[in-house]
């Protein structure tokens, strides 16, 4: 029988690391700015109401870059609004993520092979971590991508993130 065996018997003690503590508090409160581009954005904002309840999860929609870490990039970015979009990550705070949701966000969709004006996939501006399918894709889809990212988040390293 060691020193330390009777000191924890009440059960309140948690060991842990500080990336995982962390990354537990990050995965937990995830806050996307609230833009929608094309019809996908309704899809969002559907995942956000009472039926889906993002709240759940501890997502609530930021009004302005500068208080949000997620990006959901919900429809058609046109050329046009390409530099609007850069712009706005750039604002956000690290670290910052970014779903891209429906078939004109991940590859410039029906839209891009006919149009002169529709951006060939939003990687191509900005940095993408988690693509969702579909074309508006349906809120479940948006909650299974938000749950990878979640996983994403949950795997990092912040040892290395700050090399």
């Amino acid at each position: 029988m060691g020193l330390l065996d009777k000191k924890f018997e009440n059960g309140n003690i948690v060991i842990t690391s500080i990336d995982s503590l962390l990354n537990w508090a990050r995965l937990s409160s995830m806050w996307p700015v609230q833009f929608g581009l094309a019809c996908c954005a309704i899809e969002m904002m559907a995942t956000g109401a009472s039926h889906y309840d993002l709240d759940r999860f501890g997502i609530f929609f930021r009004a302005t870059p500068r208080q949000a870490d997620v990006m959901i990039i919900s429809g058609t970015v046109t050329l046009k609004m390409a530099p609007r979009i850069k712009l706005l990550y750039d604002q956000m705070s690290e670290p910052r993520y970014v779903i891209s949701m429906g078939s004109c966000a991940n590859c410039g969709g029906p839209y891009w092979e006919h149009g002169y004006h529709v951006l060939k996939g939003v990687d191509r501006v900005i940095p993408v971590d988690v693509y969702i399918p579909g074309c508006p894709p349906r809120p479940e889809a948006l909650l299974e991508g938000i749950m990878k990212l979640q996983e994403k988040i949950r795997s990092e390293s912040l040892a290395k993130k700050s090399a």
